[in-house]
């Protein structure tokens, strides 16, 4: 059984170091993009550099999302070997991964309204909808979480024992 638990910890490390590796390289990607965009020497009308500069906040805003999805991964299935069927850990672990879903998409609603409001109104309620997806994420989030409360009352020993291993991960 601990031999499964370490192959199963070996897998979720190699799954945080892809998120990583994908984080730094939209990173360089967006760098790229922003070199592009603020360069003197190139003649791009000011439209052009905007779009770019919106397409590198974008890739920035993805870049964060994989990076915090990669230490979900590594803190909550290797440093703390999560076992999901806890309410508390659960909502832990789906809060983290939710609150980077939610405000990426935020994120991506914001450059989208941006960069189409004067270029392409038609595409607006495409922009639009992934506002309102983000927003019943949000919703459904918290009424996941204000039901879980109840469950997390009955077993108060599983908030103390995520509470212990919080400072153990901090230190």
């Amino acid at each position: 059984m601990k031999y499964l638990q370490k192959i199963g910890s070996i897998g979720f490390v190699a799954i945080a170091l892809l998120f990583f590796v994908c984080g730094f390289g939209l990173i360089v990607l967006g760098a790229v993009e922003i070199w592009s965009a603020l360069s003197p020497g190139d003649e791009q009308s000011a439209q052009d550099r905007f779009r770019l500069i919106l397409e590198c906040v974008g890739l920035l805003t993805i870049a964060v999302a994989a990076l915090e999805l990669g230490q979900t991964v590594l803190e909550e299935e290797v440093q703390r070997a999560v076992h999901v069927s806890s309410p508390t850990r659960l909502r832990r672990f789906l809060s983290r991964f939710l609150l980077v879903v939610v405000v990426s998409l935020g994120v991506e609603c914001l450059i989208g309204v941006f960069q189409f409001v004067h270029t392409k109104p038609e595409l607006l309620p495409h922009v639009a909808s992934v506002g309102v997806a983000a927003a019943f994420l949000l919703a459904a989030w918290g009424l996941f979480v204000r039901m879980n409360v109840e469950a997390e009352k009955l077993e108060p020993e599983a908030m103390e024992e995520a509470q212990q291993e919080d400072k153990h991960v901090e230190t």
